[in-house]
């Protein structure tokens, strides 16, 4: 997510004027688990994740048959770093926007049961978008 530092915040608010802001909480084994499951095809940039987009053939590309990488950064043990930094990095930037008031946190381990109600509060707040047979 972006801002993910409290001067990336500070930058932020000189370009522009939130009125929202969405944090999702996700336990840390959750997020360790589905980084390090993501490989790349790097020829494309296909992104696979083994656990819930798996391929037909694990570690080889299903469109061009050739290997896919785990980018060093999701490998476990640097994923767990992440996180860790992430961590003590965000907590100022969700404190200033829960001090602003506009912070909406969601929990869960699953997008499908989180997405309806992130869902909600943002049509709630962004009219909808007419065709132009609807104008």
């Amino acid at each position: 997510g972006f801002p993910r530092t409290l001067g990336q915040a500070k930058a932020l608010d000189r370009i522009c004027e939130l009125d929202l802001v969405i944090s999702l909480n996700i336990p840390f084994e959750t997020l360790k688990d589905r980084l390090s499951a993501r490989w790349v095809h790097p020829g494309s940039g296909r992104v696979y994740n083994m656990d819930f987009n798996p391929i037909p053939c694990q570690g080889i590309d299903d469109l061009t048959g050739e290997p896919l990488v785990q980018r060093d950064d999701d490998r476990p043990e640097a994923v767990a770093a992440r996180l860790r930094k992430y961590k003590d990095a965000a907590k100022p930037v969700i404190e200033l926007y829960k001090s602003r008031g506009i912070l909406h946190s969601f929990s869960g381990t699953e997008t499908n049961k989180i997405w309806p109600y992130v869902y909600t509060l943002l049509s709630s707040r962004i009219p909808p978008l007419l065709s132009d047979e609807e104008n």
